[in-house]
């Protein structure tokens, strides 16, 4: 039965152009965003957790960056620790030569006082960032990585243990080559001793903090890939079935247009 007034194919055409106008609109935002799910409406389960990835993707270039700076800190005490142990040896050239017989241990030991004075030059002027490992302030906890467990979040830290290398504190400031130039040696080496112990202990700090830059950035890539995973759009698939809705909809308009034609083949009846 014909009617003029229930046109069904023309509202089943129409339907189905909505349809594919719809499917249509979402494929162009999907192949000009990049995104198969950009919103929560797109996909809330995979938006929400996307979200909270790039949060910690976020996180981790944070500590990363921070990572960087707690490098640059360990590094300043360590060449200082090494500056150091390098004045002590030569100092200790001087104890040791003021052991010998003839020399002028006075001159001796206006070069000794000189080195002392720069082995605390050095350790005051190791400060990066308003930090210094290396006269005798507290141990420092450096921000290292972001774990997390189901909906905790929680961060972890690496302790550097802080060393004092003043002269006053390796006792080097009372030697004094003049009255006691045996026991001075004896005052240097322990000196020596403490100094390298600062050095290597910085030294296998730095080696950690280098370790756990790149696994940070290792990580961060990986948690970057998975977001991409789940979130981007497949541009060949986008592509190919943007053809085929632009077909449809082609379709669907000559469909709705052979639909609205029908009521008018009822005029033939009425000639």
């Amino acid at each position: 039965m014909t009617s003029i007034l229930t046109n069904v194919g023309a509202m089943a055409a129409l339907q189905s152009i909505n349809t594919t106008s719809r499917s249509l609109t979402q494929t162009q935002n999907r192949i000009s965003t990049g995104l198969r799910v950009e919103t929560a409406k797109d996909d809330s389960s995979t938006w929400a957790i996307a979200t909270t990835m790039r949060g910690d993707v976020s996180g981790m270039n944070a500590i990363s960056d921070n990572l960087a700076l707690s490098t640059s800190t360990v590094g300043v005490a360590a060449s200082a620790a090494q500056s150091v142990t390098d004045l002590l040896n030569k100092i200790k050239e001087k104890v040791v030569a003021a052991n010998g017989t003839g020399v002028d241990t006075a001159k001796i030991q206006s070069d000794i006082d000189q080195l002392v004075q720069q082995v605390d030059s050095v350790v005051n002027a190791a400060q990066f960032n308003g930090t210094n490992l290396v006269n005798g302030g507290s141990d420092v906890d450096l921000l290292a990585s972001l774990d997390r467990s189901g909906s905790t979040v929680s961060v972890s830290t690496i302790t550097v243990t802080a060393a004092d290398l003043t002269s006053a504190t390796l006792g080097i400031d009372g030697i004094d080559v003049t009255s006691d130039a045996a026991g001075a040696v004896d005052t240097i080496e322990s000196a020596i001793t403490t100094a390298t112990a600062a050095g290597a202990s910085f030294g296998s700090v730095q080696n950690r903090l280098d370790i756990q830059s790149d696994f940070i950035k290792s990580l961060s890539d990986a948690l970057t890939s998975g977001v991409g995973s789940l979130v981007d759009a497949n541009m060949e698939e986008e592509s190919a079935r943007l053809s085929a809705l632009q077909v449809q909809q082609q379709l669907g308009v000559q469909a709705l247009s052979i639909a609205n034609s029908t009521p008018q083949s009822i005029l033939t009846l009425f000639r």
